[in-house]
C-alpha cells in the first residue's frame, strides 16, 4: 500500500473539498526542463497529487491535446528512462506531493516490467496508471510493484461492466480513476449528467477514493465532482494553458490555472 496516496486524500477530506490532479506530459512543450519547472509550481499552487505522462507513439485514451503533447514530447527525445530521471530531479528539488506515472505498457515491457518498477519507485514515484493494462493481464505488473509500494490506479468508463468494475477494484490501491465519459481525454464544456450513476456503480465494490477525469477543465467541473467523488483529474486544458504561454511564463501560467481550480490565488501554499 502506498500511504503517501491515501494521505493526500485524507488531507482533501479534511479541508471537506476534492483532492485535486492535474497531468502534466514530460518533456512538454521544449524539454524536460518545462517539466522540472512546472511540477513544483503547480503543487504550491494546490495541486495534492500530479500525473506525469510518459510519452507513446500509439496512446489509447489520450484526446488530441495530450496526443499532440506526446508527440512533441518524444520528438524532444523524451523516453521511460528521461521521465524516471525527472522524477528523481523532482524529489531532489524538494516536490512532495505523490507522482503518478500515466503510461502505457508496451514502453513498461521494454523497459523491462520488474526494473521498471523498481527505478520508479528507487526515483520517488508513487503509483502508475496503465490504461491498456486490463485486470486479467496485469499479474507481473502487480507483481513486480507490491514489493516497493507502488498502487497500481485503475481506470474505469462508463461502458465498463460490472464484472470489469469488480475484477479492478478488487486488485486497485490508492484510487479509482473514473473516466467521465466513454472515449478520449479532452475538455469539455459540461460533465454527462450520468456522472453520478456511474461513480454509484463503482462505489459498490470498492472502499478507496474514486477520482473522475476526462473533460474537468473549469472550477465549475471540480466543484460538480466533489459532490460525486473524492478526486477531480484535469488534463488537456492545463496542456493547452502550459502549450499558449510564452517560453518563460509557462509555470507560473500552469500555477495561475491550477490555484484557480480551487479558487485561490497562485501564492504558495503555506
Amino acid at each position: 500500500m502506498n500511504e503517501s496516496i491515501a494521505r493526500a486524500f485524507e488531507q482533501a477530506r479534511r479541508e471537506q473539498r476534492p483532492a485535486l490532479i492535474p497531468y502534466v506530459t514530460i518533456g512538454f512543450p521544449s524539454s524536460i526542463e518545462d517539466t522540472v519547472a512546472i511540477v513544483p509550481a503547480i503543487e504550491q499552487a494546490g495541486a495534492d497529487i500530479i500525473e506525469l505522462g510518459v510519452p507513446y507513439s500509439d496512446p489509447l485514451a489520450d484526446g488530441p491535446t495530450i496526443q499532440a503533447a506526446s508527440e512533441r514530447a518524444l520528438r524532444n527525445g523524451v523516453n521511460p528512462r528521461a521521465c524516471i530521471d525527472v522524477a528523481r530531479r523532482l524529489r531532489e528539488a524538494g516536490v512532495r506531493v505523490p507522482l503518478l506515472f500515466m503510461g502505457y505498457y508496451n514502453p513498461i515491457l521494454r523497459h523491462g516490467v520488474e526494473r521498471y518498477a523498481r527505478d520508479c519507485a528507487d526515483a520517488g514515484v508513487d503509483g502508475l496508471i496503465i490504461p491498456d493494462l486490463p485486470s486479467h493481464e496485469s499479474a507481473p505488473m502487480l507483481a513486480a510493484m507490491r514489493p516497493h509500494h507502488l498502487a497500481l490506479i485503475r481506470l474505469l468508463a462508463p461502458t465498463s461492466t460490472e464484472e470489469r468494475i469488480r475484477s479492478a477494484c478488487a486488485e486497485a490501491e490508492g484510487f479509482i480513476y473514473c473516466a467521465s465519459v466513454t472515449g478520449v481525454t479532452g475538455a469539455r464544456a459540461d460533465l454527462p449528467p450520468d456522472l453520478p450513476a456511474f461513480v454509484g456503480r463503482v462505489r459498490k465494490h470498492t472502499s478507496l477514493p474514486i477520482a473522475v477525469g476526462f473533460g474537468i477543465s473549469e472550477r465549475r467541473h471540480v466543484e460538480s465532482v466533489a459532490r460525486v467523488a473524492e478526486g477531480a483529474i484535469v488534463g488537456s486544458r492545463l496542456i493547452a494553458v502550459i502549450d499558449s504561454a510564452p517560453p518563460g511564463e509557462r509555470a507560473r501560467r500552469a500555477a495561475e490555472f491550477v490555484a484557480g481550480l480551487v479558487g485561490r490565488s497562485a501564492a504558495p501554499r503555506a
